[in-house]
């Protein structure tokens, strides 16, 4: 496929009406352009390249001094904003090719220390590079096709080839003050030039305007795309053929295992794992890839460029033969994988032990990305954007990788040593800094009736506390509003799931769509629920079951999916049925309501009485009267309020008061309090299980005991 030039002069006036006063024109077309680079898969992925434009600041004397707007490390050029752009001293900058070397202790200093605005975050790692160069406007890809040519035997000819005499081919040195003296020497030699590609890194261009920039890049990287349609011609046999239907349901078997494997442990007793989060590479490409001859040699090589170890490390693991047919034989060959991984991983450590930075603490001997002939990939990370990064640097990888195979050449990296350093390096490091994990990191939960009020906050407020967080429902347009809703505030943390409590396949076919996007569940709340309103002497027998299907038998079918799951995973986890005060205090003509409820709440003691070898807590918060969350109603009171109001002669505000008068504290009880009671038990702040928490503002016929 052949990257498209995307340039509009209606989007480019656009970002200059909306940029242009107080950022200038050049800085808001430079803004435009890195954005149309940074959403393009094939040039970049998740931060990388970057991005400048030459200008001019005043100064408080009324001056006007050289300055080098440069991408900000880390900063996403899919997303940047002028401001992603730091203002740095450009005059300054133009010296340091002067000085032989740079420690990137040294250089963070000379970079942080000549930045023309105190609040700018760090400079690019590459911003020696593009101070060297003579274009007003810079542009640094790690284009696939680019890499796919250096990345091989021979690549220099295959890069001239392909793009012709006039690129400058430079080879791989790590980025910093080294790199930027050996472009300005080469373009020194060559002063017409305006492109130069980096063997194992990606290409870099120049202009005078962000269009012919762009321009120039797009050119040259269509025309390496042409090239190797054309000399990528031999076919690579699979020996199997697996297909996406098999590949999912071996996921949703074999993800949980995985995880709980790569679960490490903390120490603590309370919490004794931190749990990852995994995301499948399960394409037809990646399925086909992996059933080749070659897959083997060839995933277990480095990545294209070592700029992405940071988020892959420097290989994957391989699972031989899964037994995908015999659980016992597949945990024990998991466990073989993962454990030659991690001595491998050691023994390349121990070989460069004497490379690594002061201050530099090593990764856990943990891979990545795990790879399973049959059935894909598993990609992990501290939360699902994590992951999403070395889903989408693996398939970028594993398709150059084909490419130069059915090129009829050799996959060839950058030494190990040169990886080495790259992984460790400070600032390469420090893109992965981040404030301490939040109470759920990490964590998987599975919210049933999320599409009512206490059940959206209970959503939500998991949400903020780090967990990712499956929303289940009946389907329909209260579950996807919803799902719609969170997914904005907290991206990659949010799955919506139609499920029936009531149906045992919906429910177990909802834990593995879970197990599927995530790997495996941590967490489960069971708040789906109904009500009825109706005497004893008038009750309807249908009713009644009605409720005893959702009420009883779906809190038993969800502790039933969740210990088996949780059992499976091996690492513990944590159940919450949301109750009723009406357990302790039932109510005349809820009856149905109240039996029901009771009976799952009977259940739930059971439960945490059966779970707790496994570590896996039960407990129980019971609310009183939640009559919605934001604009989102409660379906419970929309089925009982009308009969409860007109038994006492009330409005709809006049029953919320009266509910609230009635306990002692005189508190309105909201699906944030319901959240945070939640909350406490998955914190496990106490060793707790088999409890149940009031949220109720005080009311003594309901207090357990």
């Amino acid at each position: 496929m052949i990257v498209k030039n995307r340039w509009s002069d209606v989007e480019a006036r656009q970002f200059v009406d909306r940029y242009g006063a107080d950022h200038g024109e050049e800085l808001a077309l430079r803004t435009y352009t890195s954005r149309l680079i940074g959403t393009e898969s094939s040039l970049v992925l998740h931060g990388g390249g970057n991005t400048s434009v030459k200008g001019t600041l005043p100064n408080l004397f009324g001056e006007t001094a050289p300055a080098l707007f440069i991408k900000a490390s880390g900063q996403d050029l899919a997303t940047i904003a002028p401001e992603g752009h730091v203002p740095v001293d450009l005059a300054y900058l133009q010296r340091l090719h002067e000085v032989e070397d740079l420690s990137d202790g040294a250089l963070l200093n000379e970079l942080r220390t000549h930045l023309l605005d105190h609040r700018s975050p760090t400079p690019s790692i590459e911003t020696p590079v593009h101070a060297c160069l003579p274009g007003r406007v810079i542009d640094h890809t790690h284009a696939d096709a680019i890499l796919t040519l250096t990345n091989q035997a021979d690549g220099t000819r295959h890069v001239r080839a392909a793009l012709g005499d006039d690129i400058l081919i430079l080879p791989y040195m790590p980025p910093g003050i080294r790199l930027a003296k050996a472009c300005a020497d080469a373009v020194a030699a060559t002063p017409g030039a305006q492109a130069m590609v980096w063997i194992h890194h990606g290409i870099t261009v120049w202009g005078e305007t962000a269009r012919e920039s762009y321009d120039r890049m797009i050119d040259l990287v269509s025309r390496a795309e042409a090239y190797l349609e054309k000399t990528a011609t031999k076919v690579l046999v699979s020996l199997q053929e697996t297909s996406a239907e098999l590949a999912g349901r071996r996921l949703s078997s074999v993800a949980p295992l995985l995880r709980g494997r790569l679960a490490r442990a903390t120490g603590d007793p309370d919490r004794p794992y931190q749990r990852m989060v995994l995301r499948p590479l399960a394409t037809p490409e990646i399925l086909a890839f992996l059933d080749t001859e070659e897959a083997r040699t060839l995933a277990l090589s480095p990545p294209l460029t070592a700029d992405h170890l940071i988020r892959t490390k420097i290989l994957p693991a391989w699972i031989d033969d899964p037994a995908y047919d015999d659980e016992a034989l597949l945990k024990r060959q998991i466990d073989t994988g993962l454990q030659r991984y991690a001595e491998d991983y050691r023994a390349y450590l121990t070989r460069h032990s004497n490379r690594l930075p002061a201050g530099i603490e090593p990764f856990e001997p943990s891979p990545t990305v795990v790879l399973f002939p049959g059935m894909g990939a598993l990609c992990v990370g501290e939360d699902a954007r994590s992951a999403v990064i070395a889903r989408d640097i693996t398939a970028q990888t594993f398709s150059a990788k084909a490419l130069i195979a059915a090129m009829g050449s050799c996959y060839q990296a950058p030494s190990e040593e040169h990886l080495f350093d790259m992984e460790y390096r400070p600032m390469q490091q420090a893109k992965l800094a981040r404030a301490g994990a939040p109470p759920l990191g990490g964590r998987v939960a599975l919210v049933t009736g999320a599409g009512g009020a206490i059940g959206s906050g209970i959503s939500e407020r998991l949400l903020l506390e780090g967990a990712h967080v499956a929303v289940t429902d009946l389907p329909g347009d209260s579950l996807s509003q919803l799902a719609e809703s969170l997914g904005r505030q907290f991206p990659n943390r949010v799955l919506a799931i139609g499920l029936d409590v009531t149906d045992p396949g919906s429910v177990t076919d909802g834990f593995a769509q879970v197990s599927r996007a995530w790997g495996g569940v941590d967490i489960v709340v069971i708040n789906a629920g109904l009500a009825h309103v109706s005497s004893l002497e008038t009750m309807e027998i249908e009713k009644f079951q009605q409720l005893e299907r959702v009420n009883t038998h779906g809190t038993l079918l969800l502790l039933r999916e969740a210990a088996r799951h949780m059992k499976r995973q091996g690492t513990g986890g944590d159940i919450v049925l949301v109750s009723t005060k009406n357990v302790f205090a039932p109510g005349a003509e809820f009856g149905a309501y109240s039996a029901t409820k009771a009976a799952g709440h009977q259940l739930a003691r059971i439960a945490s009485q059966e779970f707790a070898g496994d570590d896996v807590r039960v407990n129980m918060v019971a609310p009183d009267a939640v009559f919605s969350h934001g604009d989102r109603p409660s379906g419970l009171w929309a089925e009982v309020g009308p009969e409860r109001m007109l038994a006492r002669g009330l409005d709809a505000d006049g029953l919320e008061a009266y509910y609230r008068d009635r306990n002692l504290l005189k508190a309105r009880i909201t699906a944030k309090h319901v959240g945070s009671a939640v909350l406490f038990f998955l914190t496990r702040a106490t060793p707790t299980t088999g409890v149940t928490l009031p949220v109720d503002g005080g009311l003594p016929d309901a207090t357990p005991r």
